[in-house]
């Protein structure tokens, strides 16, 4: 695979210099059909189309936008780009039928970003909606053209992960391990105080009745969801009958742009319903992966762990549900651009690893606005 994309690569650049340049525009017009709940704006043009017009992944192109042009590769997964980078995302699912192309920002709002639209949250399902901001002509037209073919390839191929939503494909793992559910376990934290998890309610990756028995297990009392608000919590299918249900629980509807004033309001809101509620806690998101992975670690740096203990617990989801494995270069390259990379541009430093990361810790939550009394309580509740 990796040869012949490399002699794809080498045509393809032989094109750019005859000035053959694979394009979607006015031939093929391309417009904007949907903004997803986090900003990513669907295009009107299918991934097997875009394939078919000459691109490839591990690309690099140009995406014009609102009279701007932003470039970006085109990969498969959000996984495949840093925190904070944009994509255009391809996904082919035969098995179920989604054929689309999308452009996003891996953790943040392409379409908030580019300045098409502004998102208004909403107490109604789906728990959102866009407006697009004024002077914006819709459909929004879109075009994409080649910058540098395979000028991404060796990096996209080593952010290949691949996860399955079928518990019979994990024989490995223990149902918590398969729900992505642990007790968090760094140094400060008290025993089975905090713990994270997929989330056990959402049956969108097959994992919710394994987390919720996981909690259950474990004796949660108190829950955090980052993902949803609450109306759309409760209509999932089952919700009613769950364990979870009777426990004390806050619905943030975060996003998953950290540095979005929104998230920074809704993680104090979280921290708060910490301090007042009783321990054991549980945050989870939808995977427990991102959003999860970056609250528990702000808790973790706040009750003293290591830069090497956070990256672990965090890196431990990676395995569970690709099958990574510590001391691999995939595995190295996925922390570097993912939580330690997050953690650093929230508390502004250039590096976590040798930081004082519990004062950076309390400092950030501090500029939040999280009080020192809450803070204070927090780390009552968390400690041993």
């Amino acid at each position: 695979m990796k040869q012949f994309s490399r002699f794809m690569a080498l045509a393809l650049a032989l094109c750019l210099c005859l000035g053959i340049v694979p394009v979607l525009a006015e031939e093929a017009p391309v417009t904007v059909t949907e903004i997803q709940k986090y900003g990513n704006m669907v295009l009107s043009v299918s991934g097997t189309e875009l394939l078919a017009r000459g691109f490839a992944y591990g690309d690099v192109v140009t995406v014009s936008v609102n009279g701007q042009a932003f470039e970006m590769p085109v990969c498969t997964n959000f996984s495949d780009v840093e925190q904070g980078s944009m994509i255009l995302r391809v996904v082919i699912k035969p098995e179920t039928g989604e054929d689309y192309v999308l452009i996003a920002i891996n953790m943040g709002d392409f379409a908030t970003y580019s300045g098409v639209a502004t998102k208004e949250k909403t107490e109604a399902d789906p728990g959102y909606v866009w407006h697009y901001n004024e002077g914006v002509e819709t459909p929004v037209a879109v075009t994409v053209e080649m910058k540098e073919p395979g000028a991404y390839y060796d990096t996209w191929v080593m952010n290949q992960l691949v996860r399955s939503e079928n518990r019979e494909d994990y024989p490995q793992l223990t149902d918590a391990e398969y729900a992505n559910f642990r007790a968090v376990a760094t140094t400060g934290m008290g025993e089975n105080k905090l713990y994270r998890s997929s989330s056990p309610v959402n049956p969108e990756i097959n994992r919710n009745t394994q987390a919720d028995a996981a909690a259950k297990e474990a004796g949660i009392k108190t829950f955090i969801n980052l993902a949803d608000n609450d109306e759309v919590m409760r209509g999932y299918e089952g919700f009613e009958e769950s364990y979870y249900a009777a426990q004390s629980i806050i619905a943030l509807n975060l996003g998953v742009d950290f540095s979005a004033d929104d998230f920074k309001a809704g993680l104090a809101d979280g921290v708060r319903f910490i301090a007042q509620n009783d321990a054991p806690f549980l945050v989870h998101c939808n995977e427990g992966k991102d959003r999860a992975g970056f609250v528990s670690a702000v808790l973790e740096c706040l009750m003293g762990a290591s830069a090497d203990e956070i990256t672990a617990d965090y890196m431990v989801t990676f395995y569970n549900y690709y099958g990574v494995e510590a001391g691999t270069e995939q595995y190295d390259a996925i922390a570097r651009a993912n939580i330690q990379k997050s953690l650093a541009a929230a508390f502004g430093i250039d590096s976590i690893t040798g930081a004082d990361l519990a004062a950076e810790a309390q400092e950030y939550l501090l500029a939040i606005g999280v009080s020192e009394e809450e803070i204070a309580a927090v780390k009552a509740k968390l400690g041993e």
